[in-house]
């Protein structure tokens, strides 16, 4: 995944189902061999950069956490949450 906005949506379901496999196997791909902190880093990037657009939206970033939350332990979701709540003030 080059950035949220290259993210397809399969089909629109309730908020936090989607197609985590998919989306998972696209993050690993993209971020393979990269530590936490680059990881966290271009996450932040590319959001930043969509906000500024106008093209990434809270609903979205949510959808961004509710999909990505499962799959981290307690301090790197804490992590991502963080992340996210700084972007929404963007």
């Amino acid at each position: 995944m080059k950035d949220f906005n290259s993210y397809e949506k399969k089909e629109e379901k309730a908020e936090g189902e989607g197609d985590i496999s998919d989306l998972a196997q696209r993050l690993t791909a993209a971020f393979a061999g990269k530590g936490e902190g680059d990881i966290l880093r271009a996450i932040y990037a590319e959001a930043e950069k969509s906000r500024k657009a106008g093209t990434l939206s809270d609903a979205e970033l949510n959808q961004f956490y509710n999909a990505l939350s499962p799959m981290l332990d307690g301090a790197k979701r804490k992590k991502l949450a963080f992340v996210i709540a700084k972007l929404k003030k963007m």
